[in-house]
């Protein structure tokens, strides 16, 4: 088969077709790419195009409360500093970590409605000039276009609000909680339409929502029915009224969702993350004929190439059977991954994920 572009590769994946080679993303940790470029890769070269990876990027806008942004202290490590939502958070310079949240602005009923009040779309929260001067490009090469969104339990719970008050807010103020998510994605879906409208046209749509962690999810099931799952299905009906694809983000052990995932109709599913307990070969024999199966190879084990190799040789002749699997970890890749060993494995993966 010839060499497809990443478009024509990820619109055959989501529609369960063959293609010349499996989807390939990987997404390092800076820390990792600092690594790689001390080893020997160019500094002046995105890490896609030096291995040869597909090419998505994301397209979106600014839905926050607009709150003032300013750096509260800076060393050598690491910088304080507020967001647009109100946290002040603690992010680390030279390693890669999720921040450390702080203080909060929402913190109940009433600071919510404040920050909703600000939350007024308008064509100026995106970045057109990026648009402008990319977008042809972007379509020339062959790039997968995703329309981003920010809705959902785990933006909420880490970059809002904190997750033992989000968590009981859910269990305690129910219709706050749905309020919350549903602004969040009213606001993301209105900046979509406006890029949509002006003729950027993209090809999916992508949001992160970490709804579970190693044990398990972080609420039943009963109540991402209640709350969370209409949200999530008028996203997805919003992209399929648009005639493009839903692929949504979701680390930790959700196998108690998965159902639920493909009852709203959900296209893709990122990461299927195997150190909480989910496993790629029982997802693809499951539900491989309903859902795009994105990731699953064991970022644990990625310091140890021989273990890595035999893990994506057991497992990618497996997944990549009759299309609908993208090629990643099943995370992040960490910085004790060499510059040989990745380009190692990206090697195998293309003589392996060839059809």
């Amino acid at each position: 088969m010839a060499e497809m572009t990443t478009k024509e590769r990820f619109t055959r994946t989501f529609m369960h077709q063959e293609t010349d080679r499996v989807p390939m993303l990987a997404q390092p940790w800076a820390s990792t790419r600092e690594r790689w470029r001390k080893e020997g890769m160019p500094e002046d070269v995105d890490f896609q195009e030096y291995f040869g990876l597909d090419k998505t990027v994301g397209v979106g806008g600014d839905i926050s409360p607009r709150y003032e942004e300013k750096v509260l202290e800076e060393t050598d490590d690491y910088v304080i500093q507020t967001t647009p939502w109100g946290v002040t958070a603690k992010g680390w310079k030279h390693a890669s970590s999720t921040p450390h949240w702080m203080e909060r602005t929402i913190v109940d009923r009433a600071s919510w409605e404040e920050a909703k009040a600000r939350m007024v779309m308008s064509p100026e929260r995106v970045d057109w000039e990026r648009l402008e001067n990319n977008y042809g490009d972007w379509r020339r090469k062959g790039f997968w276009i995703q329309g981003h969104l920010f809705f959902g339990f785990d933006v909420t719970h880490a970059q809002l609000v904190g997750t033992e008050r989000f968590l009981m807010w859910m269990a305690e103020d129910p219709e706050l909680v749905m309020d919350i998510m549903n602004t969040q994605l009213d606001c993301g879906l209105q900046l979509l339409d406006m890029i949509w409208e002006r003729g950027y046209e993209f090809d999916s749509i992508f949001w992160n929502d970490d709804m579970g962690y190693r044990n398990g999810l972080f609420f039943s099931v009963g109540m991402y029915r209640r709350m969370l799952k209409p949200i999530q299905q008028r996203a997805v009906d919003w992209a399929h009224n648009k005639g493009i694809f839903a692929h949504l983000h979701s680390c930790g052990n959700i196998n108690k969702l998965l159902p639920e995932l493909v009852d709203i109709g959900l296209d893709a599913l990122n990461p299927l993350e195997v150190k909480a307990g989910m496993d790629p070969v029982h997802l693809k024999k499951t539900y491989g004929k309903q859902l795009v199966l994105h990731g699953g190879i064991n970022a644990m084990l990625w310091k140890d190439i021989d273990r890595t190799e035999a893990e994506i040789r057991k497992l990618l002749p497996t997944l990549k059977e009759g299309g609908g699997y993208i090629f990643q970890e099943d995370h992040s890749v960490p910085d004790n991954v060499s510059l040989k060993d990745f380009q190692r494995i990206m090697e195998l993966t293309k003589e392996l994920g060839t059809f």
